[in-house]
């Protein structure tokens, strides 16, 4: 598992498999059993806090990671891959993070 990659994992409320794309920093990711995850919707909304990705990143449809929900969760609930951002993607991603927790300068 990588930084960048976007996985399915079961949410419990609603109890739903959801994509996510894994945030945490590469080095903590096998230290830990958890990792941070922002969840992916296909409902697009245009907010600033939303880095819209579609089907060149593995998803059938464009859909939002939305940033103002990031949270963490166990890695072993991590349960199919689906794809992966390009670095630039991810930077993008961390831009908009910023936005998201109003640490934009």
């Amino acid at each position: 598992m990588s930084r960048g990659e976007i996985w399915r994992y079961r949410f419990k409320h609603p109890d739903k498999l959801r994509p996510v794309l894994v945030l945490s920093r590469q080095e903590v990711i096998e230290l830990l059993d958890t990792v941070m995850v922002a969840p992916i919707t296909s409902t697009i909304r245009g907010a600033p806090s939303e880095v819209v990705v579609g089907v060149n990143e593995g998803l059938r449809n464009d859909s939002a990671v939305n940033l103002d929900h990031v949270q963490t969760i166990e890695r072993a609930r991590l349960v199919g891959y689906v794809g992966s951002l390009t670095d630039s993607r991810m930077r993008e991603v961390c831009r908009v993070l910023a936005i998201a927790v109003d640490c934009g300068g």
